[in-house]
């Protein structure tokens, strides 16, 4: 059993920190999402430089995900949809974007980060929906 400081405690259980946690994870796939929807011809360069086709398909798919997933995250109103919509993109995205294991030198160790620091994202949508559902739990 571990004993948390009650300022701590306080912290960690006000509904504001549970709103700037979920915000600051989803953060980023907002702003992606706003940026490819203000820049459409952008968002579709983005997806055939990945080899994504077709492009323009994959483009409506990923900004619906970047803005719908933190709205259900953020609204805490089935979080797990969310967490898991941005859990598959990002884990997908990983693997298409940072592809380490095709790579050599200082292209591969960079890839290799920004692989494993997505899969730590993916890890945070987990706890997400872990958090979100245990919640409503208590609350029931």
């Amino acid at each position: 059993m571990s004993f948390t400081p009650r300022p701590i405690a306080a912290i960690l259980d006000a509904r504001a920190t549970w709103f700037l946690a979920r915000l600051t994870l989803t953060g980023p796939y907002i702003l992606g999402g706003l940026v490819k929807l203000s820049d459409w011809q952008g968002a579709i360069a983005e997806q055939a430089h990945f080899g994504l086709q077709p492009a323009a398909l994959f483009a409506v798919l990923t900004i619906a995900v970047e803005l719908v997933g933190p709205a259900l995250i953020l609204m805490d109103a089935m979080a797990w949809l969310g967490a898991g919509m941005l859990g598959a993109f990002t884990l997908l995205a990983a693997i298409v974007a940072n592809g380490f294991w095709t790579m050599e030198g200082p292209a591969r160790f960079m890839a290799t980060n920004a692989f494993f620091e997505h899969l730590g994202l993916v890890g945070g949508f987990a706890l997400i929906a872990i958090v979100s559902r245990q919640r409503v739990t208590v609350r029931a």
